[in-house]
């Protein structure tokens, strides 16, 4: 995925969701907390992904799914 991102040294958006939506490029489920975070397991390629406290920011708790799309972020050339 991060290797097919046009100019990801000048940035990326990162777009996430616990419910699916047109464009998500990754699933991600809630395995266990950890270290202050939370641990997603996502499937393809299979990895976990540990997602640091800031999660809850935006969640009042860590959401049993996380759908993820990463693009480019919008810069001016």
């Amino acid at each position: 995925m991060g290797a097919d991102i046009p100019r990801a040294d000048r940035g990326i958006l990162v777009l996430f969701s616990p419910g699916l939506f047109p464009g998500a490029q990754v699933h991600a489920t809630w395995v266990r907390k950890e270290a202050g975070g939370d641990v997603y397991l996502i499937q393809e390629p299979e990895m976990e992904a540990w997602l640091c406290p800031a999660l809850l920011k935006y969640f009042a708790s860590a959401p049993p799914e996380l759908y993820v799309q990463v693009k480019p972020c919008p810069v001016a050339d």
